[in-house]
């Protein structure tokens, strides 16, 4: 391979696309030196060791799943946002699986708040506020969100489901119309209906207006 051009981004795309051939775990400096043809020394003026190139990879994987996320719900709301969102997660997985699991990467707490993260978060935010739920509740629903989309991706792809009818497909589109039917119907909490029985709660301890922080990590869920 030639090695005149050889940058960053190169070096790192590269990684992306060696992670959705051999796994993300298998990623290394060393292997991509040999991709190259190169010396590993050679690659440490770009990135520093193998953990720094499975982080930039996980960045760019945040920042490709933002993009689709984004495009792919412009323009709609309820259901079908749902739906479209949870679309981008499966269709990235099966045509990347390397990267896909690169965006499950745990940064550490600055790199995250200044990786493509918070977009995830607020993309799965504004579909919940379509649904009318509040906190804390809200983030009740993006952990099941992410619970759902998360899981049946890695069971789906990891042939989970390959033994048994009917289609995964038609599982993935029962599943989102039962998600769709929780959240237009979400439980109320023991609190609220504590409140409801007994009256007005005490104020809370903390000044009003402030939540909860949410979990930090690569994604809120």
């Amino acid at each position: 391979m030639v090695r005149v051009g050889l940058t960053t981004e190169r070096l790192v795309l590269a990684g992306a696309e060696l992670a959705d051939e051999v796994g993300f775990d298998q990623v290394t400096v060393s292997e991509l030196a040999r991709r190259f043809d190169v010396k590993v020394a050679s690659l440490y003026s770009h990135v520093k060791n193998s953990q720094d190139l499975k982080t930039r990879i996980a960045l760019l994987a945040l920042e490709e799943l933002a993009d689709r996320g984004a495009a792919a719900l412009a323009g709609r709301a309820g259901k079908d946002a749902l739906a479209a969102l949870a679309n981008v997660y499966r269709d990235y997985a099966r045509e990347h699986p390397g990267r896909y699991a690169a965006a499950q990467f745990r940064l550490d707490p600055a790199t995250a708040a200044a990786s493509a993260g918070g977009r995830h978060a607020q993309m799965t935010r504004a579909i919940l506020r379509g649904y009318a739920l509040t906190e804390p509740d809200q983030t009740h629903a993006v952990r099941l969100l992410g619970s759902f989309f998360h899981g049946y991706v890695s069971l789906e792809m990891g042939g989970g489901f390959s033994h048994s009818a009917p289609d995964t497909q038609e599982t993935w589109v029962r599943m989102l119309d039962a998600l769709d039917a929780l959240l237009r119907n979400w439980p109320a909490s023991a609190a609220a209906t504590s409140a409801t029985a007994t009256g007005p709660a005490s104020a809370p301890d903390r000044p009003a207006g402030i939540v909860p922080p949410v979990d930090s990590g690569t994604r809120e869920f």
